[in-house]
């Protein structure tokens, strides 16, 4: 195993682990970066699970229970074992999907019930949905949404074993009640937003900001550094309050004995909050200055030049320019949410983005623990090529691959049970999830935490992997089964 990288300059730099690496997408040159933008929430401030995402589950099931569902709900506690992130809910039949970029169904959920073959056709004729049928399908995208996923399949289970209901295509039965799956799901959406609007998700997570919110020393140090070469920018949707009392824990709790004390606000050049990502992308909102010893907002909309130290509420991503007079190009976002904070940057304004994925130190885990079973996969794949190689359609040969199919099967969902109950956040088998297709496309760069930026140097080159299309590497696949195919006779 790799010793720890170096932070400290006196001390000699070694190899990278896994876990402090930056995976690049898209080649970029840190050098031509002249503006650095942060999102707050599970980007700087990483949330510790499954503590965060249990709280946010009790708080939305009590919520669901006072506003008039069964007390037996409050039976129910997390299990982090469950859910993952980018899985999509069918508001209409109740079903939690995981599926590929193209809409093909990988993994299908009723409950904790997991549906196999015939029984997802029933639902889904072709294993197939349309994604974009966002009245129908929603997208559970970000680490917020973990505690709502595990409640909705709660809800799915309760209802579905509950003798007083009786089961229907689209939802429950009692007497003349009926509750539908899509009223259920509208009723958890409701409770997520009402823990998020009144504040006590929030008030929980500062009262006990040791359990909830990691603290890394080494992000004072990344936000130093990065100062020293380019501008920085704080851009988050939480309100000031909670925001003041996130970044004072963790830039001004860790200040070293003897060491200049100083405020979180002068590690950046710009801190915006209130943004509401996505709209903050697009045509935004009214730009106005944060009084800090109140926390209200100062009436009337902003027009001045950057004033430092100056907290603002609201804007958009071209003020945002304005204000520091960089263009989209030279600024690098990092943010956790591939819809709000990495597609919109990217498409809608021409950012380079990089991705936090905290989930991907267990997936590196898993992976240097089973990829050998991946590396089967891939050795059937190319015995089942080698099989037909020398058929076509003239042939009457119907080679029995039964065997094959079922192996490949048994390897999938042993690659899956590792993660999790609902398997990789990034694929299933040899197939990449919708979530890992998302990451591929908008996302320039990718790690587990942003603090891995301590890792390179700010004139570093990220080269993205040369990437071969089918036709290119059916070349390379087939001289590997013939080396592989020698070296079984040699022995």
């Amino acid at each position: 195993m790799d010793k720890k990288p170096s932070i400290s300059p006196d001390e000699p730099k070694v190899k990278r682990g896994f876990d402090q690496k930056v995976f690049v997408n898209r080649s970029l040159t840190l050098e031509n970066i002249k503006c650095y933008g942060f999102d707050m929430d599970y980007t700087l401030a990483i949330y510790k699970s499954p503590d965060y995402e249990s709280m946010g589950f009790e708080l939305i099931r009590d919520r669901m229970v006072s506003i008039g569902y069964p007390h037996e709900l409050l039976r129910y506690t997390y299990d982090p074992t469950f859910p993952t992130r980018g899985l999509v809910i069918d508001t209409t039949y109740g079903n939690l999907l995981k599926v590929d970029s193209n809409g093909n169904i990988l993994v299908c959920s009723h409950g904790f019930r997991f549906l196999k073959g015939e029984d997802i056709q029933n639902y889904y004729p072709n294993k197939f949905i349309q994604r974009d049928d966002t009245d129908r399908f929603y997208i559970l995208n970000t680490l917020f949404n973990m505690s709502e996923t595990y409640l909705y399949a709660c809800l799915v289970d309760f209802f579905t074993r509950c003798s007083r209901y009786t089961n229907l295509l689209k939802g429950y039965q009692h007497g003349d009640l009926f509750m539908s799956y899509r009223s259920m799901f509208q009723d958890v959406r409701d409770a997520m937003d009402f823990i998020h609007d009144t504040g006590s998700l929030k008030e929980r997570t500062i009262k006990n900001l040791e359990k909830y919110v990691l603290s890394d020393p080494n992000l004072t140090i990344l936000l130093t550094r990065i100062k020293e070469v380019a501008k920085v920018f704080l851009a988050t949707n939480s309100d000031y309050t909670y925001t003041e009392a996130i970044m004072k824990y963790l830039l001004e709790s860790n200040v070293k004995t003897g060491s200049p004390k100083r405020s979180w606000r002068s590690f950046f050049d710009l801190v915006v909050v209130d943004t509401r990502k996505p709209l903050f992308f697009a045509g935004g909102t009214v730009l106005r200055q944060v009084d800090t010893d109140t926390g209200k907002l100062r009436i009337g909309t902003y027009t001045g030049d950057l004033q430092h130290g100056t907290v603002y509420s609201g804007g958009s991503s071209d003020i945002i320019c304005d204000l520091l007079g960089v263009k989209g190009k030279d600024i690098l976002y990092v943010g956790d949410h591939i819809f709000g904070d990495i597609l919109k940057s990217k498409k809608r304004q021409g950012w380079k983005t990089f991705l936090v994925v905290p989930e991907l130190t267990k997936e590196l885990n898993v992976w240097e623990e089973k990829k050998n079973l991946f590396e089967e996969l891939k050795r059937l794949d190319i015995f089942l090529a080698e099989i037909y190689k020398h058929l076509d359609s003239g042939s009457r040969e119907c080679p029995d691959i039964t065997a094959i199919q079922t192996r490949i099967k048994v390897l999938t969902y042993r690659m899956d049970m590792s993660y999790g109950q609902m398997g990789s956040l990034l694929r299933s088998g040899s197939r990449q999830t919708l979530f890992a297709s998302q990451l591929m496309r908008y996302a320039d760069l990718y790690s587990s935490t942003c603090i891995n930026l301590l890792h390179y140097p700010f004139n570093y080159l990220f080269m993205a992997p040369p990437v071969l299309m089918p036709h290119e590497a059916a070349s390379q696949i087939s001289a590997e089964f013939k080396l592989s195919a020698e070296a079984s006779q040699l022995r």
